[in-house]
Formats: C-alpha cells, sequence, structure tokens
C-alpha cells in the first residue's frame, strides 16, 4: 500500500504536456484511482487480470467461427456453451464428464437461479460427482487395457 500511495502522490505532482503520452499514461491511472483503491482494500481482488484474459482468449479466438453461427438464438447458444467449459476449468472441474452431468441432469430451460446454482462448478456436490466420474472413467481405462483391476 505505501508503495501505490507514493506512486498516487507522485502522479499528482505531475504535470506533462497535453497530449503527451505521459499526459495520457497519468490520466490513464488517475481515472483508475478507485479501482486501485479496491484492490488495495479487498484481499479478494487480484492485482493482475490475466486470470480473467486467459479465460475469454478461447472466446475471442473463436470469433471467426461464430459467424457461421447462422442465427441469434445460435450464437447464445455458443456463448453459454463456452461459459460453462470455461467455468469447469476455472473451478478444476473435468469439462467432459461436466457437460455430460449437466446434460443429464438439466430438466429444461426454466430453471430457478436457485436450481441453477446446485449445478454450477464451484458447488462441492457438483465437483464430488464429477471427481467419482473421472475416477470411474479412469478405472474402465486401466481395466480396458489389461491391467489387473485394483482390490478392495
Amino acid at each position: 500500500k505505501p508503495v501505490v500511495v507514493r506512486l498516487l502522490s507522485w502522479l499528482d505532482q505531475q504535470n506533462p504536456t497535453r497530449g503527451s503520452r505521459m499526459d495520457k499514461a497519468v490520466t490513464y491511472i488517475q481515472n483508475r484511482r478507485s479501482y486501485l483503491s479496491t484492490y488495495l482494500e479487498d484481499g479478494r481482488c487480484s492485482f493482475s487480470n490475466n486470470l480473467s484474459e486467459n479465460a475469454i482468449r478461447p472466446f475471442t479466438v473463436g470469433r471467426k467461427n461464430w459467424l457461421f453461427c447462422d442465427t441469434p438464438n445460435g450464437a447464445q447458444a455458443s456463448a453459454v456453451v463456452y461459459t460453462m467449459v470455461e467455468m469447469a476449468k476455472a473451478n478444476g472441474v473435468n469439462v467432459y464428464h461436466y457437460l455430460t452431468y449437466l446434460l443429464e441432469k438439466v430438466p429444461n430451460d426454466r430453471m430457478s437461479d436457485d436450481e441453477l446454482e446446485l449445478l454450477a462448478p464451484w458447488n462441492e456436490t457438483v465437483k464430488a460427482e464429477i471427481e467419482h466420474r473421472v475416477n470411474e472413467s479412469n478405472q474402465l481405462y486401466v481395466n480396458c487395457q489389461g491391467a489387473p483391476a485394483t482390490e478392495k
């Protein structure tokens, strides 16, 4: 915090030439001063937005592919699927098994927020179920490879 306070104090003393790069840089930071303060006051906030940037990268890379979504509803469906995939990744949940789980569990598109929360990848029950499915799948793979199954 002391470093940021000194930086902001130093910025307050600057008087760069209007329109210069330094002027733009100082103005940029000054306009975001409150956000910088939030970062300092709330330990849950990250100084970097790299996680967010990395999470949206597949979305931005796929932009040209979505020209073929055909309709706004198709584009909406693609965005929902990408969001579910990235949420699963961010929460350390196996994407394949999570999507399979959702397809089995979601009864319709008219679910309440509370019902949807129960299916979220950060829900501990969901995480346990997906972990169980991953372990089951791994065991099947081992058994299919001819290795003896472990005894219980």
